[in-house]
């Protein structure tokens, strides 16, 4: 019997994992792992293996990685930290006897203008270090971070940004969710897989798209990325993290999330989600 854990599985994107596992495999073989099991409850009733396990309490991920042949390690969401967290899954996946690791990179990290490679550059050379076998999902953006804020710039009218005519292949978390659960099971060890959507679009384009279904004028404002970064500073968002999201925007206008190799809806057996049905969603 093979046994297949996720971390960070009560995440927006582990969860989707977890779904599509669920489909693929018996509830019993699944481990779901989380800093806070009982977000899992849903997924425990269902027959998942829950288990307790942080990213910065390495005890208990060697407790939670116990009889776990196969791991999907979902990289964390604390910026600066992740290197480090990220390391101490992979000694704790080695003191288990995990025989593989998935990790959700960035999309074509080795080159990637996006500054936050650099956090998913170590974890791919901690897990080259490891001796272990792996697999590296290079994510693209979801579809679903482009749309949090959209009734209220569909009221002003106005989308703000620093992509320029980048394009962009987003995919939804669900499409990558499905993918990363599909390496996960399938795997090899050995490959690097840049995943993203299948139709690309640049944010003039997207917000046309936010005007037809809206009914209302939106346009797209382009900033530069120092400007972009501190009007998000103005309404609230902290500095340090205006400043990733500035420095992802602008680093979209020199193409750094245009990817048209197809290479996820290959791995899913269907078409990724496009933008327009995200956005329907949002406006819905």
């Amino acid at each position: 019997m093979t046994t297949y854990a996720v971390t960070g599985a009560s995440g927006q994107l582990g969860k989707h994992v977890l779904d599509h596992l669920l489909t693929k495999i018996a509830a019993g073989d699944i481990v779901a792992i989380a800093r806070d099991p009982a977000k899992l409850a849903d997924y425990a009733a269902k027959g998942v293996d829950v288990r307790a396990g942080d990213y910065d309490a390495s005890d208990t991920l060697v407790a939670a990685l116990q009889g776990v042949n196969r791991l999907l390690l979902i990289s964390g969401n604390a910026l600066g930290e992740r290197p480090r967290q990220h390391q101490a899954v992979i000694d704790a996946a080695k003191q288990a006897g995990v025989g593989y690791i998935a990790y959700t990179s960035i999309l074509r990290a080795d080159d990637t203008p996006i500054k936050l490679g650099g956090e998913h550059r170590a974890t791919e050379a901690s897990l080259k270090a490891s001796g272990l076998s792996y697999d590296l999902l290079r994510n693209g953006w979801y579809n679903e971070n482009y749309i949090g804020a959209l009734k209220p710039q569909v009221d002003a009218g106005v989308i703000t940004g620093a992509q320029g005519d980048g394009r962009i292949n987003s995919a939804s978390r669900a499409d990558l969710g499905a993918g990363a659960a599909e390496v996960l099971i399938n795997g090899k060890g050995g490959e690097i897989y840049n995943l993203a959507g299948d139709h690309g679009w640049t944010m003039e384009e997207f917000a046309a798209e936010v005007s037809r279904q809206s009914g209302k004028q939106v346009k797209y404002v382009n900033m530069g990325e120092e400007d972009y970064a501190q009007s998000l500073v103005a309404i609230g968002m902290p500095e340090y993290i205006a400043k990733v999201v500035g420095n992802s925007a602008h680093s979209t206008s020199l193409g750094a999330l245009a990817d048209d190799s197809g290479t996820l809806s290959k791995l899913i057996g269907r078409p990724t989600t496009p933008i327009a049905e995200t956005i329907k969603a949002a406006l819905s």
